[in-house]
């Protein structure tokens, strides 16, 4: 029997029509609108969809979208003094510094700049450190939106053993922690690991978060796992793939997740529900 594909768009749907609620209410209650600012250096034709779509998402829940665009020329110590205002600015909640930035300026300086609190991206190393550590935190999007998957998919984590291919700082290490403070039994695999096939093939769930091309074969996972694609990836052909062979993997998983149309919706739709955490906090009030 083929696996069960997890609605990656019905699940982010479900998140936003949620977050919209909780907005309304919370607005209601405070007077605070929500309001995410988003910070886009260049022309790179992709960010600035991306941007674009962030700002589209933010007003359909009923949030605040403040969209910033800068010319390529923009130096760092420029970009410094933007952050710095939007950190000091009492009206933004979350900001968001959209990558890749020009090769000039220091991504990392750049993102540890922003205000721990307004990093509703989840990247700046005290909000990582408090995710290493079991405290309040902002989550990077992408991992997040995978443990809300996992949830809405009903995948009992405690006492399992789940495979991470991928170590970013974005998705591979933040996730492994999450699956870990959910007890489960947590590898992380990456280039160097020997015998990667046969580590994956141990796994109840996989994450496949490695940057290449249906690289991980349906040979590699064991019957009835679950199989979650952060990759995106395009052929020379023009399709877009994952980092897992998909119709290899429909024949062996028990669940898994489609690209397009699994984890990417996540992304913006737990970036809208961080960026209402902000507020409510800087607002000192409870979310419904």
């Amino acid at each position: 029997m083929p696996a069960q594909l997890i609605d990656g768009k019905a699940i982010a749907q479900a998140v936003r029509t949620e977050v919209k609620g909780k907005v309304e209410e919370f607005s209601g209650r405070t007077g605070v609108l929500p309001c995410l600012a988003t910070v886009l250096v260049g022309d790179d034709a992709a960010s600035a969809v991306y941007v674009r779509n962030k700002g589209k998402a933010c007003r359909e829940v009923g949030m605040l979208s403040r969209q910033m665009n800068f010319p390529a020329s923009t130096s760092q110590e420029e970009l410094l003094d933007i952050v710095a205002g939007l950190n000091a600015d009492a009206a933004v909640h979350g900001i968001l510094v959209q990558l890749p930035l020009p090769d000039r300026i220091d991504e990392t300086r750049i993102l540890e700049s922003i205000d721990p609190a307004k990093d509703v991206d989840g990247f700046h190393p005290v909000n990582a450190g408090r995710l290493l550590t079991g405290q309040p935190s902002f989550v990077p999007c992408t991992p997040l939106g995978i443990l809300r998957m996992l949830d809405h998919e009903g995948v009992e984590l405690k006492g399992k053993h789940a495979v991470v291919v991928g170590r970013s700082n974005i998705v591979g290490k933040p996730v492994a922690l999450l699956l870990l403070s959910r007890h489960a039994t947590v590898t992380i695999c990456h280039s160097r690991t020997r015998d990667l096939p046969g580590v994956v093939r141990g796994a109840d769930v996989v994450v496949a978060a490695v940057g290449k091309a249906e690289m991980v074969r349906g040979s590699w996972l064991a019957p009835g796992s679950v199989v979650i694609d952060v990759g995106i990836n395009r052929l020379p052909d023009g399709r877009l793939v994952g980092d897992v062979a998909f119709g290899e993997a429909m024949e062996v998983a028990g669940k898994v997740t489609p690209v397009p149309g699994g984890v990417g919706p996540m992304t913006i739709a737990m970036l809208l529900q961080n960026t209402l955490e902000a507020a409510a906090r800087r607002a000192a009030a409870t979310l419904p």
